[in-house]
Order: structure tokens, then C-alpha cells, then sequence
């Protein structure tokens, strides 16, 4: 079966070609763009480069499936992008109706975390087992849920919004909330987590590792960078975020007491940063029984989960 899929992203956005064979993915093409706050424009440049590569593999309607990745929260059912709080102007897009009514193709929409949950199982870390739990670790912080070998979504679709959950009163800000687990355990809140740093380190007359031309302008890959050269203060910023990932991760242990939690995007790029942290915290306030039943992993399929997710949406 051949598969378009649309991966909405908070900074990138990206159109992906692909088949299925024999329980495998076949990847034929992809393109990625910037995601604006204009969402008929990226979804029209979207829509677009799909029809250049359809067009390209000689495939008409009869032979291909939709499917939408995106942040949530959102109307799988109605097709409809609510307001992900990643994707500032994405209010209650009707993206099924207005790809259809480009396209003719009716597509299935699954929010991000759930559509790389259901890649990572059938294709990935996860295959073989009936317990899943897959975060998303990027932009934003999102978990996808597979219980007792189901996709577990919730009476409306909402279930999986970790990045919502309060670690403390105060912190950085992420998912609207200050001291959330996504203001801790994203991109975002480790940019935060740095300018602090930061911030601080200037008081004291010194430059972070991290700051490249401002302060107001490091990011999580910023911080990444000096951490794989060894600079401590990028290291501290990293150890803080794994605390408070360990601390969200024991939440959700001692709740659905899964057999694996597979982590995506930064975590399978710097997660040995955020490791000894991470397990110290999981140690002191998980149950045991759950502790030692768990496993947490990278996710296998890497930097292509987002493509995976998207064309899973599609095939399922």
C-alpha cells in the first residue's frame, strides 16, 4: 500500500512518500519546510510537493492513503487541529476537509505522539511488546500509550498530554504552564533551563558555554553541542532536565506500570546526559516492583520517527 504522509511539526513541517511491503517501509521521497503560523500556506506547500511526487511515481487516487501527524490536542474523529500549544495560529484547523478537497483523499489524523507510539511498536523499540509507552521529547513533550496491545486514546482523544503535568509551582514554562513536565523535558525548557544559567553565570562574570551570539537566542541544540564537548555548565543544565524527566517518568510508572518507555528526538540524541539524573530520581520515587519491570529506551527508527508516524497514520 502506498502512504502520504504529512508531518506537522512546531518548527518543521515535511510530505512523505512511501510504501509498505511485507510488513516493512519503503520510504520513495520527502520534503521538508518551515512551519509559520499560516497554516493554509505550509499545508498548501505541503499539499503541493505531495502532488510533484505523486505525479514523479505515476500514482492516482485509487492507490494511496492520507495520513496527519500533528501535536495535539486535536479531533482525530472531526480531523480538525485544535490549538497545540507548539503551533501558535493553529486554531481548530480542519486539515482532513481541506487536504481532501485538494487531494480527494480522505486522511486519518493522529496526534504526533500516538502515530510515532504505533510506528515505534510495529516497526521499531517496541515490537513484541504489549505495554508501551512512547514520549516525544522535541518541541514539546507528548506521550503515546499502548496498553494491553492497543492504542489507548482516551474518551476524546486527549489522553497522552504528559507535558501538562505540574513538577512544581514554579519553572519553566511549557504546554501554558510554568513548572511543567514539558517546561522541564523539551526543547524548549531546556533552552529555558539554559538562559537561566545563563543569566546567572554572566552575574558572576563569565559566558556560558552555549551562548553563541545572545542569550535570549540559545536553544536546546546549543546546549547539546557543548554537552558532547564536555562543558560543565551545559552538562548542569542537562543534569536538571534529567531530574525532573525521572520525576515525570516515576509519575507515569507507578500509573500504567509499562514493561518500556521509548523517548524520541533529544533523548535519543543526548540522553546519556540526562541518564544519571534521570535514574536517581526514578530510584528514590518510583515502587520497586514497577521500577524493575521497566525499560527505558531510544527510540529505534531515529531521526524518521516523525516520517514513520505519519505514513503508520495512514496504513492503520
Amino acid at each position: 500500500m502506498i502512504a502520504l504522509g504529512f508531518d506537522i511539526g512546531g518548527t518543521k513541517s515535511a510530505v512523505i512518500l512511501a510504501e509498505e511491503i511485507d510488513d516493512h517501509i519503503q520510504f520513495l521521497d520527502r520534503v521538508e519546510i518551515l512551519t509559520t503560523e499560516d497554516w493554509r500556506n505550509v499545508i498548501d506547500q505541503l499539499i503541493l510537493e505531495g502532488r510533484k511526487m505523486l505525479d514523479n511515481f505515476n500514482i492516482d487516487n485509487q492507490i494511496y492513503k492520507i495520513g496527519i501527524s500533528c501535536g495535539g490536542p486535536l479531533d482525530g474523529k472531526g480531523g480538525i487541529i485544535l490549538s497545540p500549544p507548539n503551533l501558535p495560529g493553529w486554531d481548530h484547523v480542519p486539515i482532513v476537509d481541506y487536504i481532501y478537497n485538494r487531494l480527494g483523499v480522505k486522511a486519518k489524523l493522529q496526534n504526533d505522539a500516538d502515530a510515532c507510539a504505533l510506528a515505534e511498536w510495529k516497526y521499531g523499540a517496541g515490537k513484541g511488546y504489549n505495554n508501551i509507552i512512547f514520549l516525544t521529547f522535541g518541541t514539546g513533550l507528548g506521550a503515546g500509550l499502548i496498553l494491553n496491545g492497543q492504542l489507548y486514546t482516551g474518551s476524546n482523544n486527549m489522553a497522552g498530554e504528559v507535558g501538562h503535568i505540574r513538577l512544581e509551582n514554579e519553572g519553566p514554562i511549557g504546554y501554558g504552564k510554568p513548572g511543567s513536565f514539558e517546561g522541564f523535558c523539551s526543547g524548549g525548557g531546556i533552552a529555558q533551563i539554559a538562559k537561566e544559567k545563563a543569566y546567572s553565570l554572566k552575574e558572576q562574570g563569565s559566558t556560558a558555554s552555549f551562548v553563541k551570539s545572545s542569550i535570549e537566542d540559545i536553544t536546546a541544540k546549543d546546549v547539546s553541542e557543548a554537552a558532547h564537548k564536555g562543558y560543565e555548565d551545559a552538562l548542569e543544565v542537562f543534569r536538571k532536565s534529567g531530574r525532573y524527566f525521572g520525576r515525570g517518568l516515576s509519575v507515569l510508572i507507578d500509573i500504567l506500570n509499562p514493561e518500556l518507555i521509548i523517548v524520541g528526538s533529544i533523548y535519543v540524541r543526548a540522553g546519556k546526559f540526562l541518564n544519571e539524573t534521570m535514574y536517581a530520581e526514578i530510584e528514590k520515587e518510583s515502587l520497586e516492583f514497577s521500577r524493575k519491570t521497566v525499560q527505558i529506551v531510544p527510540a529505534k527508527l531515529g531521526e524518521r520517527i516523525g516520517d514513520y508516524g505519519a505514513v503508520v497514520t495512514a496504513l492503520v
